[in-house]
């Protein structure tokens, strides 16, 4: 089984895991933590504790901070998360570019990891611009 029949396996597993409850931004979030988490394991093992630990604090950070927003009933506290939430992103982006720079993943793999992230924050910036009007 091949990198994206894996990836294509588990975005079916988080489909039907989830109910229709939950937010399309949620999804996709979910999505990005396991091409992610798929993609760091081919990481160089000196990477182990830099890099990929950062990225994964940054993912699992930002998990938190959209599930802090997601049950957040007062728009002053939901914004303070996602504007969180919309910072970890940009460092994330920071990192993928540096994984691409280091020659750590490939230009596919680029591609594929900036448009998840890029999906996620234009859903985010439509979400911080609704709570805003508010």
């Amino acid at each position: 089984m091949n990198q994206t029949e894996k990836y294509d396996n588990n975005i079916k597993k988080i489909n039907t895991n989830n109910s229709k409850n939950n937010l399309i931004i949620y999804q996709k979030y979910l999505e990005l933590i396991y091409y992610s988490n798929n993609l760091l394991k081919k990481y160089p093992r000196s990477e182990t504790f830099a890099l990929v630990q950062e990225i994964k604090n940054c993912l699992y950070g930002n998990l938190k901070n959209l599930m802090y927003a997601i049950k957040s009933y007062r728009i002053q506290e939901k914004l303070k998360y996602l504007n969180e939430f919309d910072i970890n992103l940009s460092l994330l982006k920071i990192y993928i570019r540096l994984s691409y720079n280091y020659k750590y993943i490939s230009l596919q793999n680029y591609t594929t990891w900036s448009n998840l992230i890029t999906s996620i924050c234009n859903m985010l910036g439509g979400w911080i611009s609704s709570c805003q009007k508010r």
